[in-house]
């Protein structure tokens, strides 16, 4: 398929499709045109990458995650017993921004409540 129907498919814009290409996490082949043409496991990986961000990894260590992982029913679970600590890292890191997100929530509710 085609840029445009890989945009239709996945809901995700060209651009963004252009810079997971440069990332190294997605590789559609080229017509002797130079135009990318998508497969059907394109649109699942792209989902792939959506999810991955959504949970808050970056683009580097989502190109080492895709390699390592396989869709079981509705989860993705990790193939290579290696990449556990680095997700493990990167769990720790969340936790530690939204405890710090929380805390600057606090101090915000606390300054509008305080005031007349």
């Amino acid at each position: 398929m085609r840029m445009k129907e890989m945009v239709r498919r996945t809901g995700v814009h060209e651009r963004l499709l252009r810079y997971y290409e440069q990332q190294g996490l997605l590789t559609p082949d080229r017509m002797p045109s130079g135009y990318r043409v998508y497969g059907e496991s394109d649109v699942e990986t792209v989902r792939r990458i959506r999810c991955l961000l959504a949970a808050g990894l970056p683009t580097a260590l989502i190109a080492q995650v895709l390699p390592c992982i396989r869709a079981d029913d509705e989860h993705l679970v990790p193939t290579c017993p290696d990449l556990l600590a680095q997700l493990r890292h990167e769990g720790e890191r969340i936790t530690r921004a939204i405890e710090d997100l929380q805390a600057s929530r606090a101090l915000l509710d606390t300054i509008i409540t305080a005031a007349p």
